[in-house]
């Protein structure tokens, strides 16, 4: 008897994404099989650069699901709705110990099986630690936002802001939109640039102060206590050293490629006494605050404008966020 298959969104490259049969995971002791829900495609994924080298995979990392099989003894039952974390730590080293999830041996270890952008995928146990219920209040789509806002939480955890201070911006794609909705949601001041007009009405809508980036200048006299650097880019680089106020942060939210050298204004990093850090994925903790942010309603798929799509969507999808046509797709999966 052939085991039974299941279908799954694969990319074999950047211009290769197919919709294939996989089979269904198989169970070991201690581990959960969830019938995906809705799982969004990430921005990151369509860097190409990025994606190649892991190529060929089954897309989505960001999904949630209801529990349809367990085996062993395990803290969830058949029907929980629930968002996983593709990645969990160990909770036991030292990395752990200092709040530093993703440096953890066993978080880079982790994984969902084959991905989420499938119909069903295996949690293995390690990746139970962080596995949240979900409030029935939660809708999906909603809940698949789950892991992209908690690395928006742990960015802006980082950075320091506070409420009354004002932070900029840099690129209002679905995860600069996740800032404007955390950051209003902290009680800061925000401000948002992007060259896509549809972006900035969209933060506008959220509460930012949103330009042109030409207009840097006049819009934001004297500069942001925090700037968040959305595009791996140098000119975007070059934007947040000229966006930051004296004895203000940079935040490098997305990494650059590894052949992209990128300079910084030594004298204005100096004596402007400015800090530069990177903030790269979530943990365990940023999970938990950012489904509580999602249940009260501060973040929903609807406020960033995320488009919801079929499986058999996701090729035309994938395009549309690669070329900048939408802001964030939210993969469905049907009752």
């Amino acid at each position: 008897m052939s085991a039974p298959v299941m279908r799954a969104a694969v990319l074999y490259d950047v211009d290769d994404l197919r919709i294939d049969e996989r089979a269904i995971p198989e169970l070991a002791d201690g581990e959960i099989l969830v019938r995906t829900m809705a799982s969004g495609i990430c921005s990151g994924d369509v860097l190409p650069w990025y994606i190649r080298r892991k190529a060929p995979l089954v897309l989505g990392h960001e999904p949630a699901g209801v529990v349809a099989e367990t085996r062993g003894d395990v803290p969830f039952k058949a029907g929980d709705r629930v968002f996983v974390h593709h990645h969990a730590p160990c909770f036991e080293c030292r990395h752990c110990a200092r709040g530093d999830y993703v440096q953890c041996a066993a978080w880079r270890k982790a994984g969902i099986d084959p991905g989420g952008i499938a119909e069903f995928f295996r949690v293995a146990a390690p990746n139970l630690k962080d596995t949240l219920l979900l409030p029935a209040s939660v809708g999906f789509p909603d809940a698949s936002l789950v892991e992209p806002l908690a690395c928006v939480v742990k960015s802006l955890r980082r950075s320091g802001v506070r409420a009354g201070d004002r932070l900029y911006v840099i690129g209002l794609g679905v995860m600069g939109l996740l800032h404007v909705l955390a950051a209003r949601a902290l009680g800061a001041e925000v401000f948002g640039g992007d060259f896509i007009a549809a972006r900035r009405d969209v933060a506008q809508r959220n509460g930012a102060i949103a330009f042109h980036p030409d207009e840097l200048r006049s819009a934001l006299p004297g500069g942001a206590d925090v700037v968040i650097c959305g595009p791996g880019t140098a000119a975007a680089m070059q934007a947040a050293v000229e966006a930051v106020a004296p004895g203000g942060t940079i935040v490098m939210f997305t990494p650059f490629p590894p052949e992209l050298p990128v300079t910084i204004d030594s004298q204005k990093m100096y004596f402007g006494d400015l800090r530069l850090l990177a903030s790269y994925s979530c943990g365990p903790d940023d999970t938990r605050a950012s489904l509580e942010l999602i249940a009260s309603g501060a973040v929903t798929a609807a406020k960033i404008g995320a488009d919801l799509v079929s499986l058999d969507e996701v090729p035309r999808a994938y395009r549309q966020l690669a070329e900048s046509k939408i802001i964030k797709p939210i993969v469905v999966f049907p009752e």
